[in-house]
């Protein structure tokens, strides 16, 4: 793994991604010093957000390797619940986890983890146990009722705990040490002594 691997972070972009899940964590990754690289299906040819966010990947999934990379994050899509479409994002995280190297996966990409049978053997959490449910998987007996679960080198979040899942990550990945309470304070529990904490 060379050195800028160590600081590379990839957010996976698709079609109809959910803009608001993964910004706290890539917006602070980015001010702890990790370098945030989008991957999408094609490099350069735009997708579009479920906001309408025309966003131009960096590189093409095909292209990713995880020993190039510190974190996998996979946010959240309505693609994921229409097909099989991204699946290969699904099939990467696979490939990730083999390495040794962090997924994170948030609300829709969660439901794309258990059809490719990383959660049947793991603890976890998504938007609800019915909607992993639905997709077949074998892992409903290790669903953990919580606001972000991590198990090894995977991050798993339902769609309403942006903060809770870049909590996660920071701590994955050692970012803001001794920090962390306080940041997580101020923006989920909007606590105003946090920031001072913070900014100390």
């Amino acid at each position: 793994m060379s050195s800028n691997a160590r600081t590379t972070v990839h957010l996976a972009v698709y079609d109809t991604l959910a803009d608001w899940e993964t910004g706290h964590a890539t917006a602070w990754l980015a001010r702890a010093g990790f370098t945030v690289r989008t991957v999408g299906p094609v490099a350069g040819e735009p997708v579009t957000t479920i906001a309408g966010i025309r966003i131009v990947p960096d590189l093409a999934l095909a292209d990713l390797d995880p020993a190039d990379s510190a974190l996998l994050i996979l946010p959240g899509a309505e693609k994921y619940d229409e097909g099989d479409e991204l699946a290969p994002f699904t099939a990467k995280a696979r490939a990730f986890l083999d390495a040794g190297v962090p997924v994170a996966a948030i609300c829709g990409a969660t439901a794309g983890l258990a059809k490719e049978g990383l959660l049947d053997d793991r603890p976890h959490t998504s938007a609800a146990s019915f909607y992993l449910a639905a997709t077949g998987y074998k892992g409903g007996g290790h669903y953990v009722e919580a606001d972000a679960v991590t198990d090894g080198d995977l991050i798993t979040a339902g769609p309403t705990e942006p903060v809770a899942f870049a909590r996660e990550v920071f701590a994955r990945l050692g970012a803001y040490e001794g920090k962390r309470d306080a940041w997580y304070r101020l923006f989920h529990d909007s606590d105003p002594a946090a920031f001072a904490e913070l900014a100390g």
